[in-house]
């Protein structure tokens, strides 16, 4: 009989393919998103060192004060503001967006375009 395979492993074998195709380097790092059912994160992060030079994400008590709710689409791009906001502060101005395997829609999409309206280029 056949097996429906989860939908978290779909969304990992779509997050591998496209961590084959591009990786964050020092003057272009990469802008990974990662949302659960309850938060959602966004990492800055130089791969070739392995390091992660900004995060940001909805667990955090600041952010978490301005937010009503941490699962909304108005939650993402409030998180989107603060990791460009905190990215230019470091001196990042491009980036390469790693959706994470994510369909690039509601969430995810909201927190890039806010990333972008906020200043960072990808």
């Amino acid at each position: 009989m056949f097996k429906k395979e989860s939908r978290t492993k779909i969304r990992e074998k779509k997050h591998m393919k496209v961590r084959n195709r591009f990786s964050g380097t020092a003057e272009r790092p990469r802008l990974a998103v990662f949302r659960s059912n309850e938060h959602m994160y966004a990492q800055i992060i130089d791969d070739t060192v392995g390091n992660t030079l900004v995060a940001a994400s909805t667990v955090e008590k600041d952010v978490k004060a301005e937010l009503e709710h941490t699962n909304t689409v108005e939650a993402a791009s409030y998180l989107g503001k603060v990791i460009a906001e905190r990215a230019l502060d470091k001196g990042i101005k491009t980036v390469v967006f790693d959706r994470g395997g994510f369909i690039y829609q509601g969430k995810v999409q909201a927190l890039a375009e806010a990333a972008r309206e906020a200043g960072l280029e990808f």
